[in-house]
């Protein structure tokens, strides 16, 4: 289903925060993970920070609510309003005590995007990353064209890259050759 015909583009994500697989098992330390689950990023409201991979962990630690985030990029401006986000989240669930630790080690994947959030995305109009992340080492070269990268409204794979960087630096600016439409592409990294 594209952004245009979706019956509700822009509402938040519908969040499975219980099918995750970084939720705690402890039920104090899920009730914590199921809270920051449904905080939405900032940038693309249609996606929940555990959708989109940042939310790396929740924990209790000595009645002290712990959040672990992953920026999507080193300097991503966006982490500030998450950790507000978060920490407002927790606090209007009766959490006194917040703490959102931003981690950068392992640095972040699309391949941690669920699901759900890829899907999210492409209701959203920005087309999700297709592929998988180098994991490190070699890369190995291609006299290969890149993929064809569908359009998000109309399906079609007759598309041109217009600019390496879209509306942030995670996604590129694309264009449809078929319905005539600018769309951003979330970049693999």
């Amino acid at each position: 289903m594209s952004a245009a015909t979706s019956p509700h583009p822009f509402e938040k994500p519908t969040v499975s925060p219980s099918d995750h697989e970084l939720r705690p098992d402890n039920d104090a330390d899920a009730a914590v993970w199921d809270i920051a689950a449904r905080v939405p990023d900032p940038e693309i409201p249609v996606i929940s920070i555990a959708d989109l991979g940042i939310l790396r962990g929740a924990q209790m630690i000595d009645g002290t609510a712990v959040v672990t985030i992953t920026p999507t990029y080193s300097g991503c401006p966006a982490m500030d309003h998450i950790t507000a986000d978060v920490t407002d989240a927790l606090k209007d669930a009766g959490f006194d005590h917040v703490t959102v630790d931003l981690v950068l080690q392992p640095a972040w994947t699309t391949d941690w995007i669920t699901e759900v959030g890829k899907q999210n995305l492409l209701d959203y109009g920005i087309a999700p990353p297709t592929g998988k992340a180098a994991v490190g080492g070699p890369v190995p070269l291609t006299l290969a064209p890149p993929p064809a990268i569908a359009c998000p409204r109309c399906g079609s794979k007759n598309t041109s890259k217009l600019a390496q960087f879209g509306s942030t630096s995670c996604k590129a600016l694309y264009s449809c050759r078929d319905c005539f439409e600018p769309f951003d592409y979330f970049k693999v990294h």
